[in-house]
């Protein structure tokens, strides 16, 4: 993601991810100040309990946080809203929308499960790296430049180790992977 992927407060709008039409089988689990939705219920197909994986995910940096876990539908809706990209991405960061407030993370079932297929991952390891990718643009964190980029991934990577997953920036043979999100 890029820095354009996390809209102001002002033009985000928490909740950014629920349109007032959306189906009523939304399920809501929260604890630990991380509130996981699953917009998309076909998230369970593939991810044994995606709200376990992606509020684990979340407490290895800390904070509070909306998780949704929703349809590539939904992601290119508000990919096209909030960046002008009339496309589906694999996770959304948004700021707080004001102090006190949660941001937010969304992640797109289809592109998620993709490129874990692609690069031979799990999806449950996907999604906790995702949204440990969020939690940190939450923080601050960026990877427009390439300095900024490599302080991600090694953030990314302590995170992703303390979950005991794999880690995504390194390939087969022990080297780094490095590529953007």
């Amino acid at each position: 993601m890029d820095p354009s992927s996390r809209p102001s407060p002002a033009s985000a709008g928490l909740p950014l991810a629920l349109p007032p039409s959306h189906p009523a089988e939304i399920e809501v689990i929260a604890a630990g100040g991380v509130e996981v939705i699953i917009a998309d219920p076909a998230w369970r197909r593939f991810v044994a309990r995606p709200e376990a994986v992606a509020r684990q995910a979340a407490g290895t940096t800390g904070g509070a946080v909306t998780i949704v876990l929703a349809s590539d539908a939904e992601v290119k809706r508000l990919n096209a809203r909030h960046r002008d990209r009339n496309k589906p991405t694999n996770v959304l960061t948004f700021e707080p929308a004001a102090p006190g407030l949660p941001g937010e993370i969304v992640l797109a079932l289809g592109t998620v499960r993709r490129e874990a297929q692609s690069a031979g991952r799990r999806p449950a390891d996907h999604l906790a790296h995702l949204v440990v990718h969020g939690m940190l643009h939450l923080q601050g964190h960026d990877h427009g430049e390439a300095g900024e980029a490599r302080r991600m991934e090694m953030a990314e990577s302590r995170a992703l180790a303390r979950l005991r997953r794999p880690n995504p920036w390194k390939t087969s043979m022990g080297k780094s992977g490095g590529r953007g999100l």
